[in-house]
């Protein structure tokens, strides 16, 4: 199942409580539907009925079912710069 790092997880919190006050409010990951195999992720008051829901440190991720077993093994980790810009970064689980 996707692991978040301490750092990602702290980062979705923060995303979410700036749009909403609701306890449902998450990141969506999405794949994009080019066909180039690229993520989307993007803030949701809620998941999709479909979606699995992680759930980490008090954040939450809702995967559309096309990228559950893309990311299954995988963890999501953020960084963010000087000026506040957020980069997500998907890679390895550190066993």
């Amino acid at each position: 199942m996707l692991t978040l790092t301490d750092t990602a997880a702290q980062v979705i919190r923060d995303l979410s409580s700036q749009v909403t006050d609701s306890p449902d409010t998450g990141v969506r990951i999405s794949s994009q539907s080019d066909g180039t195999g690229s993520l989307v992720l993007s803030i949701a008051e809620h998941p999709e009925s479909a979606d699995k829901v992680v759930e980490s440190e008090g954040a939450r991720i809702f995967l559309d079912p096309q990228v559950v077993d893309m990311l299954d093994d995988k963890s999501l980790d953020a960084d963010v710069d000087e000026r506040g810009g957020v980069a997500f970064l998907v890679t390895e689980q550190l066993h």
